[in-house]
């Protein structure tokens, strides 16, 4: 659902699905071909969030922007399901692993792998194409030619799970 806020409302970008039953509030902006899952929540209310297209913020995750600032999500950022984004930005290409913490003002750069679980503290910054892991999260290795190519695949299935949202819809049983 999309929710004004202190008025502002969410901008939504064309072929992009958000659940009927995520929460959208106030200042967000959302590009193309995204998905936005259902139980997800971007909390625009006193700083702005932006996601790129192409980009998939799954099941039971919160986004979340310090206060007078932002939080900018890459194009084709992949976000797991019950992630805690309350980051400055993350990269193009980055993933996000299912309950990982990305704390306030911390930064994510390009084609980064954060691991499931992961804790990145406040204002640590992650540098592109590295994999990292743990609490708080330190960097395991680099990111391969095979990590990117599956990673590519996954982000495609959302992009087409959106799609497929759109056109065939969600009816209650």
């Amino acid at each position: 659902m999309l929710y004004r806020f202190d008025g502002k409302i969410p901008e939504i970008g064309k072929d992009t699905y958000v659940s009927d039953l995520a929460s959208v509030i106030g200042d967000v902006t959302i590009g193309d071909n995204c998905y936005i899952g259902h139980g997800a929540i971007l909390r625009g209310d006193y700083g702005m969030i932006s996601v790129g297209s192409g980009t998939a913020i799954e099941e039971g995750v919160i986004v979340h922007a310090p206060p007078d600032d932002f939080c900018s999500i890459g194009s084709r950022v992949t976000i797991g399901h019950g992630a805690i984004i309350h980051c400055k930005s993350i990269g193009d290409n980055a993933v996000i692993g299912m309950g990982a913490v990305l704390s306030i003002r911390s930064v994510i750069g390009a084609g980064a792998i954060v691991a499931e679980g992961a804790i990145v503290t406040m204002r640590q910054e992650i540098t592109q194409k590295v994999m990292v892991a743990g609490n708080p999260a330190r960097f395991i290795r680099d990111v391969t030619v095979e990590d990117e190519k599956m990673w590519a695949r996954a982000k495609q299935i959302y992009v087409d799970l959106a799609l497929k949202y759109l056109k065939v819809g969600m009816q209650k049983a």
